[in-house]
C-alpha cells in the first residue's frame, strides 16, 4: 500500500491559534474526535511562544479527517483555525520536516505581525518623545530654581540691613 507522499493522514496542520492556546488546550479542542498520539506547538526560540500554529496527531486516520472536516475555520479563543494534513518529516534529504516550515505555516499571520510590530514602534516614538519633553521641563525647571537662588545671594550683597543680618547668622 503507497502512502501519498506529502501528506500524512493522521498528523493535523493547525494554523491560526491564539497566543493563549497551548499544547493542552489544543489536546483538549481536538480530543473529541478520537485518540491523541501527540500534539506539538513548535516555540520561537525568541521568544519562547508557539509560532500560532501547532500540530495534532491522531491514532487513526478517519479520526483525524473527521476532526480536520469539523475543526477547519471554527474558533477557538477567538480566532479561526486552519485545519489540513500536516506535511511529513522527510529526515533524509536535509528538509527539516513540518515542524520547522515557517513558511506555509506563518503566511496568515505574516500581515497582523507587521501591523502589531508597527504599532510597537510607534508607541516606543510616542513614549520616547513623552519621556524627552519631561526631561526638558524638568531641566527648565532646575534651571529657573538655580537662577533664583542666584538673585537671593545678589539682594543680600546689595541690602545692608541684609549684610548685617547674615553676619549675625554666621557668628
Amino acid at each position: 500500500m503507497a502512502m501519498t507522499q506529502g501528506v500524512q493522514k493522521n498528523t493535523l496542520y493547525v494554523g491560526g491559534l491564539a497566543e493563549e492556546v497551548n499544547e493542552s488546550i489544543l489536546h483538549a479542542a481536538f480530543i473529541p474526535f478520537g485518540d491523541i498520539k501527540d500534539v506539538k506547538t513548535p516555540l520561537d526560540q525568541a521568544t519562547q511562544k508557539h509560532r500560532s500554529f501547532g500540530f495534532v496527531t491522531f491514532l487513526e486516520r478517519e479520526d483525524a479527517t473527521a476532526a480536520m472536516d469539523n475543526m477547519d475555520g471554527a474558533e477557538l479563543y477567538g480566532r479561526v483555525l486552519t485545519v489540513n494534513y500536516a506535511l511529513p518529516e522527510r529526515i533524509k534529504g536535509g528538509e527539516q520536516g513540518w515542524a520547522a516550515q515557517p513558511i506555509w505555516a506563518d503566511a496568515d499571520t505574516w500581515f497582523e505581525r507587521q501591523q502589531q510590530e508597527e504599532e510597537m514602534r510607534r508607541i516606543e516614538a510616542e513614549n520616547r518623545a513623552a519621556m524627552q519633553a519631561a526631561e526638558d521641563l524638568h531641566r527648565k525647571q532646575v534651571a529657573e530654581q538655580r537662577e533664583g537662588e542666584k538673585e537671593e545671594e545678589i539682594e543680600i550683597k546689595d541690602d545692608p540691613m541684609a549684610k548685617a543680618e547674615a553676619e549675625v547668622l554666621r557668628q
